[in-house]
């Protein structure tokens, strides 16, 4: 059983996030945003369906914390995310001064951390959380992608 307002608890809800994007047709990655042990904001990838590069989870869901915030930084707050924050996000977490990033599967490839994409000094990182359902849900996407084409 997983306890309510642990990082398992809360990546849980990113990861019903990502199976929205997947239902939509989009990479399947999800995120919310939790302040005070309440979830603020939810977001998943839909750069497709709003034929918007920038249209990443994370994105959405800092727009989503600010406007209930009713403020541009997210202190105090902890982001959720199903995979690695890319170079853009990480960008945007930095100028939000989130204070904390939690994250799934890691993206060799393009994510923040190797990357080395310079995040708030107060930001702690930490990724790991349900890595193996937050990594299955992107490969099986990408295998039947592949076995459609």
């Amino acid at each position: 059983m997983i306890e309510p307002h642990s990082d398992s608890y809360f990546m849980k809800q990113a990861l019903v996030e990502a199976n929205e994007a997947l239902s939509k047709g989009e990479v399947p990655i999800g995120a919310v945003i939790v302040c005070e042990n309440q979830i603020i904001a939810r977001g998943h990838n839909l750069t497709q369906t709003l034929n918007d590069v920038t249209a990443h989870a994370e994105m959405l869901a800092i727009t989503a914390a600010a406007n209930f915030l009713g403020g541009k930084y997210l202190l105090n707050c902890t982001l959720y995310v199903t995979l690695e924050p890319c170079q853009m996000c990480g960008g945007a977490l930095f100028w939000s001064q989130i204070s904390k990033i939690v994250y799934g599967a890691k993206d060799k490839d393009r994510g923040c951390i190797n990357l080395k994409t310079k995040l708030h000094p107060k930001t702690k990182i930490i990724g790991g959380i349900l890595e193996k359902e937050s990594s299955n849900i992107i490969k099986r996407f990408f295998i039947e992608k592949r076995n459609l084409n």
